[in-house]
């Protein structure tokens, strides 16, 4: 988190949470003898981060809670897809999933003179 700029800090705090916990969780099914991998890379105003857990695959090709589908708050509270997977695709800007949905790749671009973040 210390080459993201400052006031980007929080939001991609809260995204990077959401995506370890749904990897713990969901993937790993919170067993202890599996291991959760993280990979960064930073290129100009751009970061990315791969999450890579031990578990059984995500049906990503069925979730709906993409950036080019209309959900309701109320859809959210009780979608399959659940409330992490929204925050991720509102924090970042791509949101990608491989290897039969055990790596998530995440990407945001950050420029110091557009945009602000969604928390402050």
């Amino acid at each position: 988190m210390d080459k993201v700029p400052q006031k980007w800090q929080p939001e991609i705090r809260l995204g990077l949470q959401e995506a370890l916990v749904n990897a713990v969780k969901h993937g790993n099914h919170l067993d202890p003898l599996k291991v959760i991998s993280v990979r960064y890379k930073t290129s100009g105003g751009q970061y990315c981060w791969i999450i890579e857990d031990q578990g059984g695959g995500f049906d990503f090709e069925h979730c709906c809670c993409d950036r080019t589908t209309e959900v309701s708050a109320d859809a959210i509270a009780v979608d399959e897809c659940g409330r992490g997977l929204y925050i991720l695709n509102q924090i970042f800007d791509e949101v990608k999933w491989s290897q039969g949905g055990r790596e998530l790749h995440l990407s945001k671009r950050m420029h110091r003179w557009f945009g602000m973040p969604l928390v402050c």
